[in-house]
């Protein structure tokens, strides 16, 4: 019966989508745009009106998108496809293949075990554990769901250590306080670093075409102070919130140390991981000083690590997500480009500045920030809601006078730091949600608080330091 009526409210939601696209494929074109434009607005809106509706998947959703627009003359071929030859897309792509070596081998779990056994003697303490090892790792991973596959053993090992019971409250609210710690730093970890979130040099690609250049160290250098900060308060106003009455977990350090004993030392393909992600790291912060190509640097960490077979073909072979994630973002993608390209964005974004015309930069720059990050709302997607809404947020931006580089980062961290909004913001966050330590309501309440609390942090400290230093 429930499969039933699951199908039902799938092909009600299906044919409202349908029906939604044509309605506006069939409106007047507003004045000031071109057909093509108006019909690529019209495939693309629907698209991602279908994933948030839970109509279709996103690849189904793009891949339908894509065929629609060729196949119509909405687009050319070449101008559709574009982003399948991308070095963005590919840079994605690769950093999901080193990212399976960092699990395969161990060197993740290890790094995880050796900061609790040093950090994790109090409850507080065990929650910052998780903060240092996710901040760690996130340069290697740029997916939430691949980290969280990361982090989240490592969480359940800290609560089993720390002796949480699913049936006593306070041993439960220990469990709380553990898990929704490890949601949560997964949504300032990403803003840290340009490769730990799939949408963020994706984003920084579109802010290039506004003549803005955003790189590896650039990024980590307008990220550091507003994170950092974000990162050493949230797990104190998480405690406070939750207030577990467990406060002390003398257990967790021998825990973890004997965990590491049991890995025994370090083997030889952690040693060649470690060293290729730290090279990495190394060339994509130096990969503006020296000229290098960040694909190029990806593609050759990926080369070390299958020529000395930390990764073969099977491995890559598993790997089927990164094929699915490769898809639909060069459709998506290249749609998006498309709709600058033809004046879609500059249009809306012409329209949105007049909405707040008089307004001064400062007050209307902190309008459009709170906006899009509560939009979020409405998106199961970080990545989608980049496609669709940051180039038109950051032309409103320019047009009503804000500092382009400080307003471009802004609004790509906060594409980060709202993954905690709701239950669904993040995929990551199905696995935390799903621990049976917290309740829905819960998720939505804490999922608020801390992306409210991010959002002061990012506007009170970090649009300070974004104006001294990306200029």
């Amino acid at each position: 019966m429930k499969a039933a009526e699951g199908g039902r409210r799938k092909l009600v939601a299906r044919l409202a989508v349908l029906a939604l696209l044509l309605a506006i494929w069939n409106l007047p074109v507003p004045e000031g745009l071109t057909l093509p434009a108006w019909r690529l607005f019209a495939l693309f809106v629907t698209a991602i009106v279908s994933v948030v509706a839970g109509a279709l998947p996103i690849l189904t959703a793009s891949i339908l998108a894509v065929a629609a627009a060729v196949l119509t003359g909405t687009l050319p071929p070449a101008k559709a496809y574009a982003g399948f030859a991308n070095g963005t897309i590919l840079l994605i792509v690769v950093a999901f293949l080193v990212a399976r070596a960092v699990v395969k081998c161990g060197l993740g779990q290890r790094l995880g075990f050796v900061v609790v056994s040093l950090f994790g003697r109090s409850t507080l303490g065990l929650a910052y554990s998780v903060f240092v090892v996710d901040g760690v790792i996130a340069p290697a991973f740029p997916s939430n769901t691949a980290r969280a596959g990361v982090l989240y053993p490592l969480v359940v090992s800290l609560a089993e250590a720390a002796g949480v019971q699913r049936g006593e409250e306070r041993r439960k609210r220990l469990g709380s306080f553990l898990m929704f710690s490890g949601m949560a730093s997964l949504s300032l970890s990403s803003a840290l670093w340009l490769t730990a979130m799939a949408g963020n040099p994706l984003g920084a690609e579109m802010a290039r075409s506004y003549g803005l250049e955003i790189g590896f160290g650039s990024w980590l250098v307008a990220a550091s102070v507003p994170t950092l900060v974000a990162m050493a308060l949230l797990p104190l106003l998480l405690y406070r919130v939750i207030s577990p009455e467990v406060k002390a977990a003398p257990e967790a350090p021998a825990a973890a140390r004997e965990a590491l004993a049991r890995m025994g030392p370090w083997r030889a393909q952690e040693k060649i991981v470690a060293a290729t992600f730290v090279g990495m790291v190394l060339l994509w912060a130096s990969a503006g000083t020296l000229k290098l190509d960040s694909t190029a640097i990806a593609f050759l960490g990926l080369g070390i690590l299958l020529a000395t077979d930390v990764l073969g073909a099977a491995d890559i072979a598993r790997e089927g997500e990164v094929l699915s994630t490769f898809l639909w973002f060069a459709v998506l993608f290249a749609l998006s480009g498309q709709l600058n390209e033809l004046g879609f964005m500059g249009f809306l974004g012409h329209r949105l500045a007049g909405a707040l015309g008089g307004l001064p930069w400062l007050p209307a720059t902190l309008i459009l920030v709170a906006a899009y990050v509560l939009l979020h709302y409405l998106f199961v997607s970080q990545t989608a809601q980049v496609l669709a809404l940051f180039g038109v947020f950051l032309d409103v931006g320019i047009r009503i006078g804000a500092p382009a580089l400080p307003l471009a980062f802004l609004l790509l961290f906060a594409s980060n730091f709202f993954s905690a909004i709701t239950p669904q913001g993040s995929s990551a966050n199905l696995l935390f949600g799903g621990s049976g330590f917290l309740s829905q309501g819960e998720l939505y309440r804490l999922g608020a608080l801390t992306t409210a609390f991010n959002l002061i942090v990012f506007l009170v400290v970090g649009l300070p330091w974004l104006l001294l230093v990306a200029r």
